[in-house]
């Protein structure tokens, strides 16, 4: 198998896009990956996305993509993975290029989610869930969460206000960050008056939904010798129903996948200079950073309460905003992640630069915790 290379990078904005079409968002991002590359062709695309069909009435991303952008004749699928649809998408780009098979391949993540009523767009983010077992008891997707917050906090013995520092973190470096939906940091303060939204879970704890499209461009390592390389890539599956689950505050799938991806790239928790963590609510972020080894079992919490997870900490975590401050366009979101650490590699990630950043994690996490794709990047 051939090692893969990030050779471009391309983002647009999240916002609410009322002017333009999914289709310009996916290739805006995809050129400006390609413009980044040098590269004018490439032999295939994989697009990440969840709710098109749904919210949009679009299906065929791929195709859509492809035509769009000029690349007719080319393989190009939409990958879905719910949340971790983006992730998925990498996943396959990586493994096209490594196998030999492709020597040049989009990874693009893109949703729309801005234009619909909230209750069209709620409806479509609970299909992340077990509909007959969950999703038919009328329960939303924040709901799920809310579930899963309360539990932990009943079982750690934590207060809300305790998981304050996930949410300041992320706004603070969201603030850095051009592309971020929210550029304005907060403090313990205004989280602690956060509007209720699914008790326990307050405005504060959960990311915005938006529209936007991030892409990757992948190439064989060789041809890029200096380009950041994909050193570790793993998808993992837990159960889609968090009640059919060994252990409902405990990510299986962020455990094994993570493992892989460490196991790959000869590294472990210690060696990971940046985390760009999946942090749709506070409680994925505190959960993620137990299961990747970060902290153990209960301890993510206090992990952020202690300052390891800021920009100068032990483990910085969503160095740009992550879901939190960036925004959170579901299908999107993994491939603005991995966007994100590529630039933190490569040193250009402006006034939100990580000093001395090498080796950094991602993690895209679809559903509440029911599919889980972990990459490990290099400079």
């Amino acid at each position: 198998m051939r090692q893969v290379a990030i050779l471009g990078v391309g983002q647009v904005p999240v916002r609410e896009h009322w002017d333009l079409a999914i289709r310009d968002m996916a290739v805006d991002a995809a050129r400006a990956a390609m413009d980044d590359a040098g590269v004018d062709r490439v032999d295939a695309i994989y697009v990440g996305n969840m709710t098109s069909g749904a919210i949009n009435q679009q299906r065929q991303l791929g195709t859509l993509v492809a035509d769009f952008l000029g690349q007719w004749g080319v393989e190009a699928v939409r990958m879905e993975a719910a949340c971790g649809s983006a992730g998925s998408a990498m996943r396959q780009g990586i493994m096209a290029v490594a196998s030999g098979e492709c020597d040049a391949v989009l990874a693009v993540g893109v949703e729309k989610m801005t234009e619909t009523p909230g209750a069209d767009t709620t409806t479509a983010l609970v299909g992340a869930a077990d509909a007959e077992f969950e999703g038919i008891q009328g329960v939303s997707f924040v709901g799920l969460n809310a579930l899963i917050m309360r539990r932990y906090m009943h079982e750690y013995g934590y207060a809300h206000d305790d998981f304050a520092p996930f949410a300041v973190n992320a706004h603070a470096n969201g603030a850095k960050n051009p592309n971020a939906m929210f550029r304005k940091a907060i403090s313990a303060a205004a989280y602690s008056k956060g509007r209720v939204v699914a008790d326990p879970v307050t405005l504060y704890d959960a990311s915005p939904v938006g529209d936007g499209a991030a892409a990757l461009l992948l190439v064989p390592a060789e041809r890029a010798p200096k380009a950041v390389r994909v050193l570790g890539s793993a998808v993992s599956t837990d159960t889609l129903a968090i009640h059919d689950r060994r252990d409902p505050l405990w990510l299986e799938a962020a455990e094994k996948s993570a493992a892989r991806a460490f196991d790959q790239a000869g590294v472990g928790p210690d060696d990971i200079d940046l985390f760009e963590a999946h942090d749709a609510f506070s409680i994925m972020a505190a959960l993620s950073l137990e299961a990747c080894g970060f902290a153990e079992r209960g301890q993510g919490v206090r992990l952020a309460q202690e300052g390891d997870i800021l920009p100068h900490g032990r483990i910085p975590i969503s160095t740009m905003g992550g879901l939190k401050a960036r925004g959170h366009p579901v299908g999107a979101t993994g491939l603005y992640q991995l966007a994100e650490a590529t630039l933190q590699l490569r040193g250009e990630a402006g006034p939100a630069q990580i000093d001395g950043a090498r080796i950094a994690l991602t993690q895209n996490i679809g559903g509440s915790g029911a599919t889980i794709a972990t990459h490990v990047l290099a400079a």
